[in-house]
């Protein structure tokens, strides 16, 4: 196994990691057997960082089950705080504990705000105390690794970075996402601030492996590898990236990556091979409703509008399916503290002079709001409100 340094901390992170998400079911349950076989032949390829979250049901008490078979040690241990649900400044020390109780430890090794979407988000928990409470719980020895992961547009993502003293951040990025979210820009800022960056989504769940348009697929299969080895390949050769989360639940998929991180090295991409992947992002695209770059010029809107990303959104969904496209828009646009969905437009025009393209925008922003804000895309937005509401 490879393994890179967080540059702020010294930490010795795993190149590959394992996501921990998507263990087996069995009966609507997590088959502890199956996953704890997953976990020990991870560690021993040597895949010491393990993420896992409050949100998943019944991970992390699947992961504590296992570590506390003497196994803790061996882990760098990620979960975390489901900030989207905190009200209170308690509400900290109450999600905290509750998930120290359910992996049976007393420590975090790298713990994360989960689900950024926007600075408003972080801003609400700078109000309600949260930099207190970090360093608290940091001087405690409770949080070893202090960061935040994130679904939103780049400025966004920029703010939150240059607000805090973070020690790592976790981003969805890969060859199709390369503009999209955070994106390059993001990722390349947090190298240049020194800090761990920790990529989430690097097969998009498997739609950019096994699930892959055929056209896509014909690429790589001529170029030689699967399109599983080409993507993570992506992700491995960039030194900027520290640990690429791979949500693996069998011993295959975990032999099978590994070799991938062992053999690749950092910046061995050549012209030829990057060729390949625009050859299969163009495949992958042949369908896509927007020709945007994600290059931002057109940003920021006056009115809110997260132009690159609701473009993206629609984009995924007529690539990828309405469900994969649905729950991005609404993540990244709608679950905010200041929405920033297409319906926001009020058609002034500003954003189509900076537009390099010359993309008909405010059009384009009437087709994402036809076709993305829907019957059930009101409905969830009703009842986004009122969890956050309540």
């Amino acid at each position: 196994m490879r393994y890179r340094v967080n540059p702020k901390t010294g930490d010795r992170l795993s190149l590959l990691g394992l996501g921990c998400m998507r263990f087996t079911k069995k009966n609507g349950a997590i088959d502890q057997e199956k996953a704890e076989q997953v976990m020990a032949h991870a560690l021993a390829q040597g895949i010491n960082y393990f993420d896992t979250a409050w949100l998943y049901p019944g991970n992390e008490a699947a992961v504590g089950r296992f570590l506390a078979k003497g196994h803790r040690d061996e882990v760098v241990l990620a979960t975390k705080m489901p900030q989207y649900k905190v009200k209170k400044t308690a509400d900290f020390d109450g999600f905290f504990g509750e998930e120290l109780e359910r992996l049976q430890t007393d420590y975090i090794d790298y713990y994360l705000m989960h689900m950024l979407s926007d600075f408003a988000s972080w801003q609400r928990l700078k109000d309600l105390g949260v930099a207190a409470w970090i360093e608290a719980k940091k001087a405690a020895g409770a949080i070893r690794r202090i960061g935040f992961s994130y679904h939103g547009g780049t400025d966004g993502f920029l703010r939150i970075l240059d607000d805090y003293d973070w020690d790592f951040c976790q981003i969805q990025y890969n060859y199709v996402d390369e503009r999209g979210q955070a994106g390059v820009d993001g990722l390349k800022r947090a190298a240049e601030k020194g800090i761990a960056v920790v990529i989430m989504e690097p097969l998009r769940g498997g739609r950019l492996a096994d699930q892959i348009p055929e056209k896509a697929a014909e690429v790589f299969r001529k170029a030689g590898g699967t399109p599983a080895e080409w993507g993570l390949k992506w992700l491995f050769a960039q030194e900027e990236v520290t640990v690429v989360l791979s949500g693996m639940n069998s011993v295959g998929q975990i032999d099978e990556n590994a070799a991938i991180a062992e053999k690749t090295e950092t910046g061995a991409l050549s012209g030829e091979e990057l060729a390949v992947y625009e050859d299969a992002k163009a495949a992958i695209r042949s369908g896509v409703k927007v020709p945007c770059t994600g290059c931002g010029y057109c940003m920021p809107c006056p009115h809110g509008v997260d132009i690159p990303t609701c473009f993206h959104s629609y984009n995924t969904k007529a690539s990828e399916g309405w469900y994969t496209g649905l729950k991005e828009y609404f993540m990244c646009t709608t679950m905010k503290q200041k929405p920033s969905a297409a319906s926001a437009c009020v058609g002034c025009g500003k954003c189509e002079k900076h537009c390099p393209q010359r993309l008909p925008i405010r059009r384009y922003l009437k087709e994402v709001k036809k076709h993305m804000e829907g019957p059930a895309y009101k409905i969830a937005r009703r009842g986004a409100r009122l969890i956050m509401r309540f």
